[in-house]
């Protein structure tokens, strides 16, 4: 007896032993009424088709150079780029700069040192940390988690949360805070971090990995084993969308899944090195730092392509991070750098930093600009904030920190200007316009005084 079509549940993924592939939406599985009722604009009408909004949020550590990150000239629409902003050249349209926006909380306020740790754990929530190293952690709930909780239960994962350093939810990591305040940007509450994962594969495996435990398990086993994809575990229920499927939606998976193996491809690639002297990482961890940044931030676009989430955090490294950059000639530490003293030799270090981030930010947007949704793309459903919870990183000080939102969140939100507001503006502001567009109500966020006007 053959299969039935896949129903309009059924469109959301492939299923298999220990796999379940979420997919994007395709407008061949959605019936005609249906389609031409939100088409037409029809009050009350449901589509599949609408685009949801995503939001994510990217940090980066210990500041920047503030002489060569911010626009030099012009105001509005006519502003010119930072030259360490010179990657989202090409993306300037889609973009707007933001001055102004600080978190009071990140200082000190009687607490004494340790600018590091609250600036990541006020970045997201507003608040002051506890100073502890112990397990009585507390600060304020994370915007991230907010989304969560308002909209993230009809989506496979409520929430995203990554990183490129691996995780730590104890000991002493600045000046008696806890490291948990350094390592975590999102907080379910004001006592429980959210770990955020770098691993890519388990990332991935988290995103496609289904049916029970067991099964999961022995699907990774046989992959790994025979060296097969997992989309080779989907195969029968792909072979029956793509009978349902129009020419265009074909195309749409086509690509889609190529972009799935693709990913897989590479992950893999990294954990034939698992094990040996020179590849100390665990497995599916590439050693290469860039090469790491994009796998996760591919993991998000893919996320976000299927609706798996509407909301991720991404910490390229987490603050007070010492890494060096020998890609770049850079052979001491970040944070050692962050403290330059206004010597020239480490200002042009720091500089160099800035861009190599920006230049991952801007290989983010190029993606997600690339990926067709609607009447645009998945950039202008979505918002993006880029940013850290320091300005400079020899002064500590937490006013006027480097701010960049890129997407329109579905129109509603204005891009390729640069917004100047007043100097102490509450960064909760922003984050309390952006529960409005998730539709999530909220008086207040951490510190928040009033909405900052996006449109």
């Amino acid at each position: 007896m053959p299969s039935a079509p896949l129903s309009l549940n059924r469109r959301q993924f492939l299923t298999g032993l220990g796999a379940m592939v979420s997919l994007p939406v395709f407008e061949s599985l959605i019936p005609g009424p249906v389609l031409r009722a939100a088409e037409a604009g029809v009050p009350g009408s449901d589509s599949p088709m609408a685009s949801p909004l995503r939001t994510a949020f990217i940090y980066v550590p210990n500041g920047v150079n503030n002489a060569h990150w911010w626009p030099t000239s012009g105001a509005g629409s006519s502003f010119q780029l930072g030259s360490s902003l010179s990657a989202l050249e090409t993306h300037k349209a889609d973009i707007q700069v933001v001055s102004g926006l600080g978190h009071k909380k990140a200082n000190g306020n009687g607490d004494g040192p340790g600018d590091h740790a609250r600036a990541s754990a006020a970045f997201l929530t507003g608040e002051q940390p506890r100073k502890t190293t112990g397990s009585d952690l507390r600060v304020g709930r994370s915007i991230d988690q907010m989304i969560a909780a308002g909209v993230g239960a009809g989506h496979r994962l409520p929430s995203l949360e990554l990183s490129c350093d691996p995780p730590r939810q104890t000991g002493n990591c600045d000046s008696g805070y806890s490291c948990a305040y350094q390592f975590n940007l999102s907080w379910r509450s004001e006592s429980q971090p959210l770990p955020a994962e770098r691993n890519p594969r388990l990332v991935f495996e988290r995103m496609f990995g289904g049916g029970t435990l067991q099964e999961t398990a022995e699907s990774r086993a046989i992959r790994a084993r025979q060296r097969r994809s997992i989309l080779d575990f989907v195969m029968d229920d792909t072979r029956r969308l793509q009978r349902d499927l129009g020419r265009a939606d074909h195309a749409k998976l086509d690509e889609y899944l190529t972009s799935v193996r693709e990913i897989e491809r590479r992950i893999t690639s990294f954990e034939s090195f698992a094990g040996r002297p020179e590849a100390p990482l665990p497995a599916g961890i590439p050693s290469d730092y860039e090469e790491h940044m994009r796998l996760m931030c591919d993991l998000m676009v893919l996320s976000f392509q299927t609706r798996s989430t509407p909301v991720a955090t991404l910490m390229f490294a987490s603050e007070s991070s010492g890494r060096t950059f020998p890609a770049l000639g850079i052979t001491e530490g970040h944070h050692s750098l962050s403290h330059h003293e206004k010597r020239a030799d480490k200002l042009a270090q720091i500089r160099k930093i800035d861009e190599f981030y920006i230049r991952q930010f801007a290989y983010l947007i190029d993606r997600m600009k690339n990926i067709p949704e609607g009447d645009g793309t998945l950039l202008d459903n979505s918002l993006l904030v880029y940013g850290s919870g320091i300005r400079d990183g020899d002064r500590h000080d937490h006013v006027d920190l480097p701010v960049i939102l890129a997407g329109r969140a579905g129109g509603r939100v204005r891009t390729g200007r640069f917004l100047q507001l007043p100097s102490g503006q509450p960064m909760t502001n922003l984050y309390l316009s952006m529960l409005d567009l998730h539709g999530v109500k909220a008086d207040r966020i951490g510190d928040s005084t009033g909405r900052l006007k996006l449109a």
